[in-house]
């Protein structure tokens, strides 16, 4: 007799509720009085205000400049952003950035050796007229703690203005004019006309049709002599200037150039694809006419292309051939495509940089994905870039835009420089993986239990938030066990290589395979909260494979075994409420040891331009395990709510540098496990607050964010632990059964 499945259960969303939001008051230690903030402050203030004098009155449009003003780092969270001062000041923030420092007063370090400790805080750029930057430094020292905003001045460590060298990253060139990439706070565009015009009287033309503006930044490329670099950077609104990132080389074979492999025979399916309704689009190097795949690929190309480059079109092969097969076994039969794909090609044999085309390929990439939209994403390709913590490059700024509202399943590869200098950032996650609103895919060595990161795939961590990269590994292939594909050279042929290019694609394949089977009922968020929450770590460093290697099996993704059941959660959340979703148990006690595995995933709005503040949602989520558990306060009272036990955070008050750090309040995807003894569990739940910030203080005109949870519920003492969750919410949850027949497993 065939033993039925136990179906993920979904629906969970059924078990939430709506809460009274509690009510506090932040509080906070003033490390400085007002009288001592305004002395130490009022020489930086008014040495800011001389240096943005004395600059020339072309570097600063319309006679605005910018300086910056550093946080003290116990006043990093939204609701202490210092906006009454600057309105009094007359200043505006156009971006952030994180900065490590070593405040004048602070939490003392625990060694012996230090005093102080070196401490997380945020840099606000901040602009204005420069008379206001004079206006200030005249009056600050006749403040009185009655003058409007004065209150905010003890949260400011530091102000200063950013010397012109320190806007310039590393020229590693031979040219004379090398090819720079400009990043200008460019909130009007008066400021992005002020530059073209500055530079003009350098003598150097700027090109400001070829450039992108994202939310409050614009990038921009520009041939600049060396000698004239710092003349350039003395413009007020120039955030940072260096050498224009040049695109990945697709070349096949480029891992595996020796070893010798020759491919096999293989014959094509006859059938058409599971699910042809699904939306699938690929963005590579186009695909061969003789490959035969009509069936199952619409070939498609972006205007203005030349012929193809054969290199970038073996890779694309290759890549369309993982989406639509996964890795292909010598004597077995290759499956059946989930869905057709679109493939575009974006790449043709002129393409080469860094003569602009940088900006060529996103812009063919972003003016489809503007036009069109799609269920599933897939790009192996991108800039190859070194990894900077306080910069976010071009493209994973606009992929985060574009796919901000969670209705795009988007995979991309990580990168191929894992084996490189790790020091220099070098060896890190490439742009766009880096991205809070895509799944950043690495790659394994092995489809087998044994498996561990391929030695060329990148490293993490990313940056905060979106520590977590890459997101998960998938198989990429290696020498020992290469990566099988469909070869461009030899129609009906295979060949080998291995590559983050082909992991992400299979990556891709596998949630296509999810809503293949379960149809429209599970949403691209909660199909990567699905594969956040099934991968394996098998205790690799995280820095290595993110959250873990991913099943390969659909079964494995939507089914349980005996003692397990796993539960989906999906919906939006609104801004600044609070949501009480319950983790279904069995009605009957449990005995024994419960472990409970959760993972929530969202989709954000982002801010270019405040890399410290880049997500304007984070959740913040209370675990709550005995519904019945109130600890009375000291003064007699009860509380309203259950009492919280440590859950995602490392403890159960939090400042917001321990939130960001350990708990990833404003990190898109977070997963924990923990165990608890089965008696304090009675009826758990989690508390979620959706917070909204933009540019690091409250957004109160927040939008509602789509959010998925995945939560496992494992009692191996309890066998029958699905059938009895199943039977006490059969009105509320519901198996999500596959719409077509799964596959058997192949290995």
């Amino acid at each position: 007799m065939v033993q039925a499945k136990n179906y993920l259960l979904g629906y969970g969303e059924r078990l939430s509720e709506k809460l009274t939001p509690p009510k506090f008051r932040p509080q906070k230690r003033d490390w400085y009085t007002f009288d001592a903030a305004k002395t130490r402050l009022a020489p930086h203030i008014s040495e800011a205000a001389e240096q943005i004098d004395e600059l020339p009155s072309g570097a600063c449009p319309n006679n605005q400049s910018v300086a910056v003003i550093t946080l003290h780092p116990s006043y990093l969270a939204k609701s202490f952003f210092p906006t009454n001062l600057l309105r009094v000041v007359g200043l505006e923030p156009v971006g952030s950035r994180a900065q490590q420092i070593v405040p004048e007063k602070g939490p003392k370090n625990s060694s012996k050796k230090a005093q102080a400790a070196t401490l997380a805080t945020t840099e606000i750029f901040v602009a204005g007229p420069r008379p206001q930057f004079q206006k200030w430094a005249a009056s600050v020292s006749r403040w009185t703690e009655q003058t409007s905003g004065a209150e905010e001045l003890v949260r400011i460590e530091q102000m200063y203005v950013v010397h012109p060298e320190d806007r310039l990253q590393p020229i590693r060139s031979d040219v004379d004019m090398p090819l720079l990439e400009v990043v200008l706070h460019a909130p009007d565009d008066y400021i992005i006309e002020g530059f073209r015009d500055y530079m003009k009287d350098l003598g150097i033309k700027v090109d400001l049709d070829r450039r992108f503006q994202v939310e409050g930044l614009c990038f921009l490329g520009a041939r600049v002599p060396k000698n004239l670099h710092l003349e350039m950077a003395k413009y007020s609104f120039l955030r940072v200037a260096r050498l224009m990132p040049r695109l990945r080389q697709l070349r096949p074979m480029g891992l595996l150039r020796s070893s010798g492999l020759k491919g096999f025979r293989y014959e094509l399916p006859v059938r058409d694809a599971l699910n042809p309704d699904l939306r699938v689009a690929i963005f590579d190097g186009g695909v061969p006419s003789d490959a035969n795949l009509d069936r199952w690929v619409n070939r498609k190309r972006t205007p203005k292309l030349a012929a193809p480059n054969p290199n970038a079109q073996a890779h694309g092969l290759g890549v369309t051939s993982a989406v639509l097969f996964g890795p292909l076994k010598e004597g077995k039969q290759l499956a059946q495509p989930y869905a057709k794909v679109d493939h575009y090609r974006v790449i043709d044999e002129d393409t080469a940089d860094p003569e602009g085309n940088y900006y060529d390929l996103l812009d063919r990439i972003t003016s489809v994905l503007s036009q069109k939209k799609y269920d599933f994403v897939n790009l192996s390709l991108g800039p190859e870039v070194s990894f900077d913590d306080n910069e976010v490059h071009l493209w994973t700024l606009k992929l985060d835009q574009l796919f901000a509202d969670g209705h795009t399943f988007v995979s991309v590869a990580a990168g191929n420089t894992g084996a490189d200098d790790l020091p220099s950032g070098a060896a890190r996650v490439q742009s766009p993986s880096d991205g809070v609103n895509i799944l950043g895919v690495g790659a394994c060595n092995s489809v087998g239990d044994k498996w561990k990161r391929a030695e060329y795939s990148s490293l993490g961590p990313g940056r905060s938030p979106g520590v977590m990269k890459p997101d998960v590994l998938a198989f990429g292939g290696c020498k020992e066990e290469p990566f099988w594909m469909l070869d461009n050279n030899k129609p009906g042929f295979t060949r080998a290589d291995a590559g983050t290019s082909f992991s992400s694609p299979l990556a891709l394949r596998t949630a296509i395979g999810v809503r293949a089977h379960l149809g429209p009922v599970i949403q691209p968020v909660a199909l990567k909260a699905l594969l956040v929450h099934h991968s394996e770590d098998q205790k690799h460093s995280s820095h290595e494979v993110g959250w873990g290697c991913i099943p390969l099996e659909i079964d494995d993704l939507i089914t349980s075994g005996p003692g397990v059941a796993h539960i989906l959660y999906q919906g939006t959340l609104e801004p600044g409420k609070y949501v009480r979703v319950r983790i279904p148990v069995p009605s009957a006690p449990m005995q024994g040891m419960v472990t409970i595995s959760a993972t929530f995933c969202y989709a954000t709005e982002t801010d270019p331009q405040d890399v410290v503040n880049y997500t304007r949602a984070g959740l913040d989520v209370k675990f709550r395990p005995d519904k019945s558990k109130r600890t009375k306060r000291e003064d007699g009272s009860v509380p309203e709510h259950p009492d919280t036990k440590t859950f995602f955070q490392l403890g159960v008050f939090n400042t917001e540098e321990s939130l960001r750090r350990d708990a990833h309040q404003w990190e898109t995807c977070v997963k924990r496990t923990r165990k608890f003894q089965a008696k304090t569990l009675n009826d758990p739940m989690f508390d979620i607050h959706y917070n909204a910030r933009k540019g690091g203080h409250q957004y109160v005109s927040a939008k509602p964010i789509p959010y998925a949870l995945v939560v496992s519920v494992i009692a191996k003492n309890v066998p029958e632990l699905y059938d009895r969750i199943a039977q006490r919410y059969r009105t509320q949850l519901e198996p999500l059964r596959p719409v077509v027949e799964i596959p058997i497993k192949i290995r």
